[in-house]
């Protein structure tokens, strides 16, 4: 077992010597869209509707829907607005989606979207009985699929054991994005040598905002203007990376895909804004460029 102060350095953003991104911007700006499989056999990975009389039910028909419509529909509503500004994206994929469901897979394959590791299906990390297999299986499914093997890794629900990192590092990932505590990278230490820590959020993530905290549609939009507003201003001084997460069950449906396209359409108007994935991040930090 290994604590954080064993994996990684405290670090002041005040103390930092500036790094440089390309063409001098001030901020990166990577979107994850989380594509996930449920598993109707088990408890849903989350809930929209309690189950009455509090009880957990399976089959969770209503739940497993409601994530089952982001695949049939709301997908293609995040495809379409990202695919027409030309904005890269990152997919965080459970790797059995490229068989359960080929077609949005392919569509993400096909725009040239980064495939993320996300595990093989939705659940955490500490339910798994052999962790080390499924960090595998997941790492091969996505490589047959995509042809190049994937550079990240994000838990799902942003879970890890002890032995997670070390184990990622082991099977060739060079990044992860479940440490959400800082707005540039860093270095994590494993026992297979380093990885490199993409900021992630919780705070410009539709589960907290929209499921969780059950924020009016439109809230998420003045949340992301303001985060981005604060780092591009900082940025100015030493770049910050800012992270949108989002999923298709939840951003897109038909009364919030508009503010998510509002989103991107405020920040394509300023300068010195890379709009990137979390894979491109990861190799300009690494790079001496930096």
């Amino acid at each position: 077992m290994k604590l954080p102060h064993e994996r990684f350095d405290y670090s002041a953003i005040a103390d930092r010597k500036p790094w440089r991104l390309p063409k001098g911007a001030r901020i990166a700006v990577w979107t994850i869209v989380n594509v996930e499989e449920w598993d109707i056999e088990k408890p849903m990975a989350r809930q929209y509707l309690t189950a009455p009389q509090g009880v957990t039910v399976v089959p969770d028909v209503p739940n497993w829907a409601w994530h089952d419509y982001g695949m049939r529909v709301g997908f293609w509503r995040l495809h379409d607005a990202l695919v027409k500004r030309k904005i890269p994206a990152t997919a965080s994929i459970n790797a059995n989606v490229c068989n359960s469901y080929p077609r949005v897979a392919e569509a993400m394959r096909d725009a040239g979207w980064e495939f993320m590791g996300h595990g093989l299906k939705q659940g955490a990390m500490h339910t798994l009985s052999d962790q080390r297999a499924v960090i595998r299986d997941s790492i091969e499914v996505l490589r047959k699929f995509t042809g190049s093997k994937p550079k990240g890794w994000l838990g799902p629900g942003l879970t890890e054991t002890w032995e997670t990192l070390d184990l990622l590092a082991e099977a060739g990932v060079e990044y992860v994005s479940d440490w959400v505590n800082d707005d540039q990278p860093y270095e994590i230490r494993t026992a297979s040598g380093p990885l490199v820590s993409v900021p992630y959020t919780l705070e410009l993530n539709d589960i907290p905002m929209m499921v969780i905290q059950h924020h009016e549609s439109e809230a998420w939009v003045r949340r992301c203007r303001d985060q981005f507003d604060r780092l591009y201003a900082e940025g100015s001084r030493n770049p910050r990376v800012m992270a949108i997460a989002v999923h298709p069950y939840i951003h897109g449906v038909p009364h919030r895909i508009k503010y998510f396209e509002a989103v991107y359409d405020y920040m394509r108007k300023k300068k010195g804004v890379w709009l990137t994935t979390g894979a491109d991040i990861c190799n300009w930090w690494k790079s001496p460029r930096k």
